[in-house]
């Protein structure tokens, strides 16, 4: 094989794969429901310094949250359009908290099977059990310190995004 003839193959090789992570990029949404706006920075530097590439939706209540997954309200136009791949969810929300949101998504067949990852400051046994029993897939307790955050925020987003295999379906409107 001529050179110029393989440097065109690993040229289309590379093009080839670029397109491939491009899609799945693309098809992969996170959620973030946080109402405190230095939480929303900290988290959005945390995934961004660990290479989490994916497009990150934010909101700050319960009731937005609820009107973007279920297409209502100022959100009217994006129904038909893919739900989010995660939803990371903070308990204490303004208009309606964390644990409603939480039970209004398990009780939607559009948005049941989506994955929600509680990011809260709460390490109350009672918070972590209303969670796990409105049906969170993961607790996770907000570090205090940022090395040990973005640690958090890289292992939500690997498992979350690269290793969990999500329901065929799962997220679509």
């Amino acid at each position: 094989m001529k050179t110029g003839s393989k440097e065109r193959l690993a040229t289309a090789f590379l093009l080839a794969v670029i397109g491939v992570i491009a899609a799945a990029v693309d098809t992969k949404t996170i959620l973030l429901i946080e109402d405190n706006p230095d939480d929303v920075k900290l988290t959005l530097r945390a995934f961004k310094r660990s290479n989490m590439l994916y497009p990150i939706v934010v909101l700050n209540d319960g009731i937005e949250a609820l009107d973007f997954l279920f297409a209502r309200g100022a959100y009217g136009d994006q129904s038909g359009k893919p739900l989010p791949t995660l939803i990371v969810l903070d308990l204490k929300l303004a208009r309606l908290d964390g644990l409603g949101v939480l039970k209004a998504i398990r009780a939607d067949q559009r948005t049941k099977l989506i994955p929600v990852v509680i990011l809260t400051s709460s390490k109350e046994d009672e918070d972590v059990i209303s969670s796990y029993a409105s049906g969170a897939n993961s607790y996770v307790r907000k570090p205090v310190d940022f090395a040990e955050f973005l640690e958090a925020a890289k292992l939500i987003g690997i498992y979350w995004l690269m290793t969990n295999l999500p329901p065929p379906g799962s997220t679509a409107k």
